[in-house]
């Protein structure tokens, strides 16, 4: 082909793009592909147009110790001898979800559906009741030595479950019937006990300043 023969069909294709002085759009290959749907779409169809709604856990459930955090106030010993204080304290321990939603029946209406399938299976399977908030109130009495400062850590025990959804749809939904939603979930373990430390350091300057004069 010769090079007067390319420039030919080059500005055809030009007279086609630029017809009537404005740009014809040419779609791309894909253009008319919608996106797929994310997790949270799907999952907000468990049970609202799906024949199947089923969360499908993977190994073993994994029950660790949580972060360890202060819990209560500081006790600040300003005397020269070795005290023992009281501190009272309360926590909360909430869950986290690869879809960052609560797994409470009364929270999140659009995920009723999900979450009823979530909670059944998960019982089923670990023989165990899954806990979206869980609160432990104590008191401690901590040992403080002359000029320090004492405190209560709590690390909460928590359990951490990874599966499969499998949805099943009764018409076809974005262009497919079934699909497949990777879940992970991590709450508070009910039952199990949450590890609590005391801890000591010596006052800062600042601190004497301030608590002890």
């Amino acid at each position: 082909m010769t090079r007067a023969h390319h420039r030919a069909l080059w500005a055809g294709a030009l007279t086609l793009m630029f017809a009537g002085g404005s740009l014809v759009t040419v779609p791309a290959a894909q253009a008319d592909e919608e996106r797929p749907p994310t997790a949270r779409e799907l999952l907000a169809k468990c049970d609202n147009g799906t024949r199947k709604c089923v969360f499908h856990p993977q190994g073993a459930l994994t029950i660790t110790p949580g972060k360890d955090h202060r819990v209560g106030d500081f006790a600040y010993n300003c005397t020269q001898d070795d005290q023992t204080s009281s501190r009272a304290w309360e926590d909360t321990t909430g869950e986290t979800n690869t879809l960052r939603v609560s797994l409470r029946e009364d929270v999140e209406a659009n995920f009723l559906g999900f979450i009823k399938v979530f909670r059944a299976s998960f019982e089923q399977s670990y023989t165990r009741t899954w806990s979206s908030s869980h609160t432990e109130t104590q008191t401690t009495f901590i040992n403080v030595p002359a000029q320090h400062v004492g405190w209560v850590t709590r690390a909460p025990k928590m359990q951490k479950v990874k599966g499969t959804v499998e949805l099943i749809f009764k018409d076809r939904f974005e262009g497919k019937r079934y699909w497949y939603v990777p879940f992970e979930a991590t709450g508070p373990a009910e039952g199990e006990p949450s590890v609590k430390t005391q801890r000591t350091r010596p006052m800062t300057a600042k601190e004497r300043s301030t608590y002890c004069s």
